[in-house]
């Protein structure tokens, strides 16, 4: 399962609504290769399921990841921070073993 907290949830209706995003889009999540750690996250909005997607609705909100990011994203939550010293959307991700300094990447 994958998790949205209120925090994401609020922002990305925001951003959906900012965009005239229709109720067909979802937010696609996914771990690439890269980044300070090894592993980077990367979120978009999509309205198209690829073979092997795995599809979450938590909290009024569809997130969808493919099934080889899934093995990394098991049980992670979606979080938003803004204000001064906010971070933008972040991933709280209990199977990282290790983060970078600036929450971008991490390790298994």
């Amino acid at each position: 399962m994958l998790f949205v907290a209120d925090s994401a949830k609020g922002k990305i209706q925001e951003i959906m609504s900012n965009q005239g995003f229709d109720s067909d889009f979802f937010v696609r999540v996914s771990v690439t290769s890269g980044g300070c750690s090894g592993l980077s996250y990367q979120m978009d909005f999509d309205n198209e399921n690829k073979p092997n997607d795995q599809i979450f609705e938590d909290n009024g909100v569809k997130v969808v990841t493919d099934l080889k990011s899934f093995l990394y994203l098991c049980n992670t939550t979606l979080e938003f921070s803004g204000g001064l010293e906010g971070k933008g959307f972040y991933f709280n991700n209990p199977n990282a073993a290790r983060t970078c300094g600036c929450g971008e990447s991490f390790a298994v």
